[in-house]
């Protein structure tokens, strides 16, 4: 081995103690809102049908025109805010998303570009709703191994435009938005604990949707399947982390239908209280509704450094996954 590999091999070695830490959110929602009542009267159903159902009152969409990465761009700009973090800084940008707006080139290069995160990589991470999830576990890596100090993680998504609206079972669910968080390089070890990511590609076609197409859900299959999932990921992610549900400030589950929420807590005997819930105002927003939920809790005081979390989402593909972390970037 050469004087030179020896060096690298050494730095790699160091570098691989490093701990990541998260924390900053920040989002953005197009101004453009849907409330129920259009919804509902196209569907021939009262607009409070789809409240009981999923816990939705409205939801924002884009406008014409208007990007995905306009969004993304925002809320990772808003992210870097809190943080205090310089967009130079940033050596990685990922974008958790499943709806980027052109076939090629990803969303990340171009939110970079936007940001002026000018020396950093880019790329997306195509996980369906667990997107913002395996975004997280991609860059908590990255982070560990040393490779780079600073990641943005967007989750953004923009399902309304893919929606038939004559369907009942998928019209109401879906909005549009972005949220974002800053995570950095800090010791010690363990503050974002290791992510439990699972999939089942034989479930694929109960949430489907071809290039160009509209989005098919087979909603009863696919609600017994999340609330099974979530549970059991919930446990797992507690196992990985060596904690209890007692340990939890505030467990932040993929916003996807009240319901589910619920129908996850009562199974788990969570407090409802610590279950984050801003379903209301955003609807199913897919890969952004974990950041978008930190976010609107950091804003309203739920949220404060040094909590402990639980993040966990289930999606198409079937995908699932979960992570504990505790909140905050400082480095003490």
């Amino acid at each position: 081995m050469t004087e030179s590999v020896r060096e690298r091999a050494a730095l790699g070695s160091e570098r691989a103690v490093a701990g990541a830490v998260i924390g900053a959110a920040g989002m953005a929602v197009p101004e453009q809102v849907v409330e129920n009542a259009p919804i509902a009267e196209r569907l021939g159903v009262e607009a409070d049908w789809i409240v009981k159902r999923t816990g939705i009152s409205r939801r924002h969409v884009l406008a014409p025109g208007e990007r995905l990465i306009d969004i993304a761009a925002k809320a990772g700009g808003a992210a870097l805010v809190a943080a205090a973090v310089d967009p130079n800084d940033v050596d990685l940008v990922l974008v958790a998303t499943t709806t980027k707006d052109h076939l090629t080139p990803d969303a990340a290069p171009l939110v970079a570009a936007e940001l002026g995160a000018r020396r950093a990589g880019a790329f997306d991470v195509g996980a369906a709703c667990t997107g913002f999830v395996a975004a997280v576990a991609v860059a908590r890596g990255q982070i560990e191994t040393g490779a780079v100090q600073c990641v943005l993680v967007i989750g953004a998504d923009a399902l309304f435009q893919y929606l038939d609206l004559d369907d009942k079972r998928t019209a109401g669910l879906f909005g549009d938005g972005a949220g974002a968080v800053v995570m950095r390089a800090a010791d010690p070890p363990g503050r974002v604990s290791t992510p439990v990511l699972r999939a089942d590609g034989a479930q694929a076609d109960l949430i489907f949707a071809n290039r160009g197409a509209k989005l098919e859900m087979q909603g009863r299959e696919t609600f017994e399947n999340a609330v099974a999932r979530l549970s059991e990921v919930t446990g797992e992610a507690l196992e990985a982390a060596g904690v209890e549900v007692a340990d939890i400030d505030l467990f932040v589950y993929h916003q996807a239908n009240r319901r589910i929420l619920r129908a996850v807590g009562e199974r788990l005997g969570l407090p409802p209280e610590r279950v984050l819930d801003y379903i209301a105002e955003y609807a199913n927003t897919s890969a952004a509704t974990i950041p978008i939920a930190l976010a609107e809790a950091q804003a309203d005081g739920t949220l404060v450094p040094g909590q402990r979390l639980l993040l966990a989402a289930f999606g198409a593909g079937f995908t699932w996954g979960a992570v504990v972390l505790d909140w905050g970037l400082d480095q003490s």
